[in-house]
């Protein structure tokens, strides 16, 4: 059984554990570590481009941060992020934000806006099917994975101990990054997610005809 602590009105999840007999994280319901990573193809980017993960073959490290507009944890993240990329940029590493809210402040247009505001030099990408996010088992924004060279999952989690980015003890992402390209493995290989719970879809299931 899979508990989940969520403070009522906000939409914010603190996912606490998951039993040890699923096959997956311990913080995840879908990706263990080692796993191979889901592979995402043709997303469309603020830059108008579209985007796949085919793209950073030549990247020894990839790092995905599923995030959006709306939420204030996300936007809490959104310099840690810039100052991430501009830390590894030389370091063969690739940083790539993707977003699947469909609510009007996180559609592209809101996205592009954002990324102009905010000088994002790395893809953020937009996945209107939310796929992507489920098959990696993303429960809330932000929620970043570290992917090696072989595109198996190394880290995934928080970005680091401060939710809010305020008072940092322990740079979880950064370690895993350079755990990794050091030819490591990360101290701390998974952690709880904090942040919003991401708007996914809900599919109703049609009545059966008596």
């Amino acid at each position: 059984m899979i508990r989940v602590a969520t403070a009522i009105g906000c939409g914010i999840v603190i996912p606490l554990f998951l039993c040890a007999s699923m096959l997956a994280g311990e913080y995840n319901q879908v990706l263990d570590i080692g796993d191979p990573a889901p592979a995402w193809e043709g997303l469309v980017g603020v830059d108008g481009n579209r985007h796949s993960l085919s793209d950073l073959e030549a990247k020894q490290v990839v790092v995905v941060a599923f995030t959006c507009n709306s939420c204030p944890y996300a936007v809490d993240a959104e310099d840690r992020l810039v100052a991430l990329h501009k830390k590894y940029a030389d370091q063969n590493v690739a940083l790539v934000a993707i977003n699947v809210n469909k609510v009007e402040e996180d559609l592209l247009p809101a996205m592009k806006q954002k990324a102009d505001e905010k000088g994002f030099e790395f893809p953020y990408l937009f996945d209107v099917t939310q796929k992507i996010a489920r098959d990696f088992g993303a429960m809330v924004t932000p929620e970043c994975y570290v992917l090696d060279a072989k595109r198996r999952v190394r880290y995934m989690g928080s970005i680091d101990d401060s939710p809010d980015g305020r008072q940092v003890n322990k740079k979880y992402l950064e370690s895993a990054i350079d755990a990794v390209l050091a030819g490591e493995d990360p101290e701390i290989r998974e952690t709880v997610p904090i942040g919003c719970r991401v708007r996914y879809e809900r599919t109703r299931r049609s009545r059966r005809k008596r």
